[in-house]
């Protein structure tokens, strides 16, 4: 099967990418310097909502309530609403600068954000698509109106359920989703029957305030305040019972079989002093990343028991505060069929002997050997969906 026949539109979005390459080389560096983590975006979203107004676009900033979002609009006459987005956020204690050598980007401490996935790179290559788009639009006549929301804090599962409850996916004919992949047979295509799992995240939050009633005093006194008196362990025994009875269950939560996944983060611990008080406060957070909304109840079920029971035996109590739930997407042949058209139309990616230089350098630094070609075959071809 050859390639397919260009359209006219089609190649006047193609000469727009090949035109504006060097810019989104710069502007992915850019994002990818300011390094900024969840719902601190700042600087970020400032330089999407600039450049998407020097494009022409509408803008509409801190949307759905959040400060580092936005929603843009540009509009051709009438016609349906294609939606796409840009991701930004960056990750804590991930700061890297752009050399194939491991050290933080100047000024900075490893400790500071970096983009690890890359999402600087997801949200720009968004930005490229929807200039070309436009590009195309507007010379070829074609009507309706593309839709850009800006997604901050997306490793935490923060802004899209914000946005899609607030009703800013609402009328769209559909929605370009631009996330690659790293692991075969997911690469240089489009996804088929499997779309982005369900995910739930929470917190689950130990509070010991009654540390005084865990034993009473035998000597009388009312209130057992001196130092030698018996006290409830406090919170974070109770988070360390939680963390570490999960770490035990998790093989036990969910068949083995099928892509999940669960990650927790210690987000509180202590909030007292290192003397003989109680910790009054500790928190954990999780995220359940699993292909149907039975296999997070499930998971939610067993940490529950879990935390009711590391409560129960420190002298705590424990709040669960969500964080977001979402459920699978939908599969949608027909758009994943289109997608994989215009993957055809453009090809495969080709790495130049530049780009192989750098790699040999990666491959190098990072303890290995330089080979000819560092680049898998794979990711030079398209993976039918």
């Amino acid at each position: 099967m050859g390639k397919p026949v260009t359209t006219s539109a089609q190649e006047t979005a193609l000469a727009c990418i090949d035109g504006i390459q060097p810019l989104l080389s710069a502007w992915t560096r850019t994002i990818f310097d300011l390094g900024e983590t969840a719902w601190r975006e700042y600087q970020s979203a400032a330089w999407y909502v600039d450049r998407l107004k020097r494009e022409g676009f509408s803008v509409e900033e801190g949307s759905g309530g959040m400060p580092t979002a936005f929603c843009a609009h540009w509009t051709n006459g009438e016609g349906p609403t294609i939606g796409m987005y840009a991701e930004y956020d960056a990750v804590p204690g991930n700061c890297q600068d752009a050399v194939t050598v491991k050290q933080p980007r100047a000024g900075l401490s490893v400790e500071a954000g970096g983009h690890t996935d890359p999402h600087s790179g997801l949200g720009i290559g968004s930005l490229g698509g929807l200039l070309a788009a436009k590009a195309a639009m507007q010379q070829h006549g074609i009507q309706g109106t593309l839709r850009f929301t800006g997604e901050p804090a997306e490793k935490v599962r923060g802004s899209k359920p914000i946005h899609a409850a607030k009703g800013y996916y609402d009328g769209l004919a559909g929605m370009i989703s631009f996330h690659p992949f790293y692991m075969l047979p997911l690469c240089n295509t489009a996804r088929w029957d499997t779309h982005c799992g369900a995910a739930y995240s929470m917190i689950y939050r130990f509070i010991c305030d009654e540390p005084q009633n865990w034993g009473r005093a035998s000597d009388g006194a009312p209130i057992p305040q001196a130092h030698s008196a018996v006290r409830a362990p406090g919170a974070n025994d109770a988070l360390m019972m939680m963390y570490m009875a999960s770490k035990a269950l998790r093989d036990s939560m969910l068949t083995h079989q099928g892509g999940w996944s669960i990650s927790e983060a210690i987000l509180t611990a202590g909030q007292a002093t290192a003397d003989n008080l109680p910790a009054g406060l500790a928190e954990i957070q999780y995220m359940i990343r699993v292909p149907t909304i039975a296999m997070a109840e499930q998971v939610t079920a067993v940490l529950d028991r879990n935390a009711e029971a590391a409560a129960r035996m420190s002298g705590s109590r424990y709040e669960r505060h969500w964080v977001s739930k979402s459920r699978p997407g939908l599969a949608n042949h027909a758009m994943a069929g289109i997608t994989y058209e215009a993957l055809s139309t453009v090809g495969p990616p080709q790495w130049n002997e530049e780009a192989r230089a750098i790699a040999r350098e990666v491959q190098v630094n990072a303890g290995g050997e330089a080979t000819e070609n560092p680049f898998i075959d794979e990711l030079e071809r398209l993976i039918t969906p």
